[in-house]
């Protein structure tokens, strides 16, 4: 997780410290009222536009008693940031990818593991059934309450020069989230990772800090990674995906109706989440292609050849947090 802080715009620092003010000034009738709700993704994102429909149903539902206020591009902080938020109190609704906030969830890096799932209908089957719930179950005895799964889709690599082979990927410094299962998957690969701030990521490829980095193409579309990088290679090696969560003290502090409402809104938000990467993803892939970034297609021997050298990954996370629900997934996958 990210153990280590990065300074943040003056802006982000302004608006928490509104945030927390109105929530004290207002007292505990107005925190079953007004919903803070922050999440890191762009306002032209299916994440801000699927959160946007939710304030709407929200509002409308509950006849104007919770009233959402939303703040997109984490202008209310970091993953970790946010999450603490919900613990404090400040913050009541978040959505965050599982690896950012490992450090409080640690099997949530399970989402993260190389080859673990053949297609994203197979990781909708699993996250929305048992093995989602109790995965959502571990994050309990942190305060926060889980309602459910976005998913992003595939990651793919970028970088300035092909990446076909693990070989390609000795002694390349690659971006990753403050994850210690993504990072084990790189050094399996011969790769030098850099966990760094999402924020931070384009700079970074731009100066050559770093020499490449993993997403789903729907975000390396809205952050424009493509044009700080030579190559994309569509390896399809690993999901992401994160959690939408409520404050459990807030959350528990409504009436059971508006809980019930709160529920089902959030679990149609990460429907329409789901529906809108899927619907870009091919549009997406189109117009970085068309500005003229190297487009790399591995084959299935290659796909195979680095899945070999990542599963060790899968090694480490047994090691660390148990292999139960591991087995369980590769059971269902089967």
């Amino acid at each position: 997780m990210e153990e280590r802080f990065v300074v943040k715009p003056l802006i982000s620092l302004i608006l928490k410290a509104v945030v927390a003010a109105a929530v004290g000034m207002a007292g505990p009738a107005a925190l079953a009222a007004v919903v803070n709700f922050g999440h890191g993704f762009m306002p032209d994102s299916p994440h801000h536009r699927a959160a946007l429909g939710f304030k709407e149903e929200v509002e409308k539902r509950t006849e104007g008693r919770v009233r959402v206020n939303i703040f997109h591009s984490g202008q209310l902080g970091s993953a970790r940031e946010m999450f603490e938020g919900l613990q404090l109190g400040s913050l009541q609704i978040t959505m965050v990818p599982g690896a950012r906030i490992s450090g409080f969830a640690p099997q949530m890096q399970i989402l993260d593991l190389p080859f673990l799932f053949p297609d994203v209908a197979t990781v909708e089957r699993v996250l929305d059934g048992p093995i989602g719930q109790d995965l959502l179950k571990t994050m309990e005895p942190q305060g926060v309450t889980g309602v459910g799964f976005y998913i992003d889709g595939f990651k793919q690599l970028t970088a300035n020069k092909p990446l076909r082979q693990p070989e390609d990927f000795r002694g390349l410094k690659f971006r990753t989230m403050e994850s210690d299962i993504i990072m084990a998957q790189y050094r399996a690969l011969g790769a030098d990772p850099v966990a760094l701030d999402y924020a931070e990521v384009y700079n970074a490829l731009q100066m050559r800090v770093v020499d490449g980095h993993e997403n789903p193409i729907i975000l390396i579309h809205d952050m424009k990674f493509y044009e700080v990088q030579k190559y994309l290679m569509v390896s399809d090696h690993a999901v992401l995906g994160g959690v939408l969560l409520y404050g459990t003290s807030w959350f528990q502090g409504l009436s059971e109706r508006d809980r019930q409402i709160l529920l089902e809104a959030g679990r149609k938000l990460l429907q329409e989440q789901r529906k809108g990467a899927r619907e870009v993803e091919a549009a997406n892939l189109k117009a970085i292609e068309d500005s003229g970034i190297n487009v790399v297609r591995l084959t299935t021997e290659e796909k195979q050849t680095l899945r070999t050298a990542m599963l060790k990954a899968h090694e480490v996370y047994a090691q660390k947090y148990g292999d139960q629900i591991l087995r369980r997934i590769y059971q269902e996958v089967e």
